[in-house]
C-alpha cells in the first residue's frame, strides 16, 4: 500500500506567513529605534530688543489707552541671562510731555514662550521667534526686534 503524502493547504502555510509578518515588524521597529531623537532647539532669548510696533502701528505712533492718547516714541526690552528682564518705554502725553515707564520682571523660558512675573504687578507671556520678541500687555501687542 502506498503512503499518501499530505497536500499543502493554506492552513499549513499560515505559521510561515505569521512568522514572516512578525519578522518584518521586528525589522521595522529596530530600524525606527536607530533614528536620532529630535529635540526642540534650545533658544537663547537674552539680548536687547527695540520696540518696532504697538498694535501693528510702527513706532513712533499714537494710540488710545485708558482714555488718553499717548504717542509711543521708543522702547527697549532687555532680557538678561540671570532670569530678569526690563521694559523701558518712552512716550509723550500732551498734558505732561515726555515720560519714561520702566518696569522689571523675572522670567522663565518654556520653549519659545517667555513667562514674565512683573515686580508689583501681574504676569505676562511673550514669544521669541528668532530675533523677534512679542508680548500682549494691557490688551496691546508690543513687537520688538534685536
Amino acid at each position: 500500500m502506498k503512503t499518501k503524502h499530505p497536500t499543502t493547504t493554506l492552513a499549513s502555510g499560515t505559521p510561515r506567513i505569521i512568522t514572516l509578518g512578525l519578522l518584518t515588524l521586528l525589522v521595522l521597529f529596530a530600524s525606527a529605534g536607530c533614528q536620532k531623537e529630535t529635540r526642540p532647539a534650545v533658544i537663547d532669548p537674552t539680548g536687547i530688543y527695540n520696540l518696532v510696533s504697538v498694535d501693528g502701528k510702527n513706532v513712533p505712533c499714537s494710540l488710545t489707552h485708558e482714555g488718553m492718547t499717548p504717542t509711543i516714541k521708543s522702547g527697549v526690552f532687555t532680557i538678561n541671562t540671570n532670569g530678569s528682564c526690563r521694559s523701558l518705554i518712552t512716550f509723550s502725553v500732551p498734558e505732561r510731555g515726555d515720560m519714561n515707564r520702566e518696569v522689571n520682571a523675572s522670567y522663565t523660558l518654556n520653549g519659545t514662550e517667555l513667562i514674565m512675573q512683573w515686580e508689583g504687578a501681574g504676569m505676562t507671556k511673550g514669544q521669541i521667534h528668532g530675533n523677534q520678541f512679542s508680548m500682549t500687555n494691557e490688551g496691546m501687542v508690543f513687537s520688538y526686534q534685536k
